[in-house]
């Protein structure tokens, strides 16, 4: 049999699967469940336990309320600050500040050094910043701090042009619309947190907005208008042992009818490359209030979900949908998915519309509760499963391709059909779909809306043209 994932066999976890009265008896695995309990009390909980300004003495204060201006600066240079509390007014706008680093209150560039422990660091102005590393070489280093920004456009710890952030038990709390917590921009970068809080309520304002490779470990994330995470183009996440909840009730545009936790896209903007982009969650909780836990749109991506308890209160949602939306050219424009689980429950439908498709390939003792485009076929769905894993069917179910042993599907008094034709529980062998992934390190315009404005001053990053980027939901 054609294996494409990993296949291992391994002991039960002791949760047996009622409703499975054709599953083999090794294909135990962990439950999901659309009715668990919410988060909130655990999250306040590890959230009081964390840095608050009463925890750090100050011994000075520098302000800065020049527009466009920084209280911190290391232009090429190397600097260390503790104990230190940052004012920052002052205004500025577009690319300057989201690209380039202007009006940021604490801003490193040109391969400069910042080692910044113990910092109040508050912003109150459009486009401020409050920590922002630009350009390959440069790294900012921030550790024990609390970070509060209030302005539109407004991130908390910001990486852009190849820049480096590493950041260690902060409390980061934004307000403003387009405001992330974790937050980078044209040109990417690399971005480590462990430990901390994060808090975004504004419109627009996902905790995450990756356009570079970030990775998050034992950290609380919150996000109480937007998605919880969202990546663009060529870039990752890596969530480890976090706990994540997304209540995305407030739209930045109007290119999409859903909301959702998590999502992965290409705006063709020029912020982000195109190319294989990924979503790696391992341990930790994800907790979605409201409409759907994963969308992909207009772009390439393996989505890696490990021993991760995920939760959609919104009983209306659907667990993955791949779909066009207003973003790229109509009719290629879909979701191309690879969705890999280890030992991981998942719940939920599953939906590809007709110019995405999904493989979905389950491993080591996975569970799949749910139906895949339970409307009947659209994009083609490929579902692989080893030989500890289960799909339990919540529906009618259309997929293109399987590959499983026989009697590994509990049909649950539904029809799974296999390219139109009704399967009889039997082995199977499939194939995967293949992906066809555009590679460009290009920041070009793409589709720029009409009046975008041109190069800006400065001094942008190789390859970057400095258009405007159209409407996208987290900047």
């Amino acid at each position: 049999m054609k294996r494409t994932g990993n296949v291992i066999l391994s002991s039960v976890l002791g949760l047996t699967l009622c409703a499975c009265s054709t599953a083999p008896e090794s294909a135990e695995a962990p439950s999901a469940s659309a009715s668990a309990t919410p988060l909130a009390t655990e999250i306040a909980e590890m959230i009081s336990k964390g840095i608050t300004k009463d925890d750090i003495q100050v011994s000075e204060t520098l302000e800065n309320s020049e527009d466009g201006g920084h209280a911190i600066l290391a232009d090429g240079t190397n600097g260390s600050y503790s104990g230190i509390a940052v004012n920052k007014t002052g205004e500025s706008s577009g690319d300057e500040a989201d690209f380039y680093g202007e009006n940021a209150a604490v801003f490193a560039t040109n391969g400069g050094t910042l080692d910044l422990t113990d910092m109040v660091i508050t912003t109150n102005g459009t486009h401020a910043n409050a920590v922002f590393s630009y350009g390959e070489g440069t790294t900012v280093s921030i550790s024990n701090s609390v970070i509060e920004t209030s302005g539109n456009c407004s991130g908390g710890i910001m990486t852009t042009g190849g820049g480096t952030m590493n950041a260690e038990n902060l409390n980061i709390h934004t307000t403003g619309n387009s405001s992330a917590a974790i937050r980078s921009d044209r040109g990417g970068g690399t971005v480590t947190v462990n430990g901390g809080q994060y808090v975004t309520d504004g419109k627009g304002s996902p905790v995450i907005y990756s356009t570079a490779d970030i990775t998050v470990s034992d950290a609380v994330l919150t996000s109480t208008a937007s998605q919880g995470v969202v990546v663009e183009g060529k870039n990752s996440v890596t969530l480890n042992n976090v706990e994540l909840t997304a209540d995305n009730n407030t739209k930045n545009s109007d290119k999409s009818d859903w909301y959702q936790a998590v999502m992965i896209y290409q705006s063709m903007s020029g912020d982000a490359a195109e190319g294989l982009s990924s979503f790696t969650m391992n341990g930790g909780t994800l907790t979605n209030n409201n409409g759907d836990i994963f969308f992909v749109n207009n772009t390439v991506t393996e989505i890696t979900l490990s021993e991760a308890e995920i939760v959609n209160l919104d009983e209306e949602g659907v667990f993955l949908r791949a779909a066009a939306a207003g973003w790229g050219n109509e009719g290629s424009n879909g979701g191309q998915v690879t969705l890999r689980a280890d030992h991981q429950a998942i719940s939920g439908d599953i939906l590809a519309d007709s110019v995405s498709h999904v493989n979905l390939i389950l491993n080591n003792t996975s569970v799949f509760t749910g139906a895949v485009n339970p409307d009947g076929q659209e994009g083609e769905v490929y579902v692989e499963l080893d030989e500890s894993s289960v799909w339990v069917l919540t529906d009618d179910s259309y997929i293109t391709s399987l590959t499983c042993d026989a009697d590994q599907i509990d049909l649950n008094g539904h029809t799974l059909y296999i390219s139109g034709e009704a399967y009889d529980g039997s082995a199977s062998e499939g194939e995967m779909i293949e992906a066809e992934v555009s590679s460009s390190d290009s920041y070009g315009p793409g589709d720029m809306p009409q009046g975008g404005m041109g190069k800006p001053e400065g001094t942008p990053p190789e390859g970057h043209d400095g258009a405007m980027p159209p409407e996208k939901p987290g900047n």
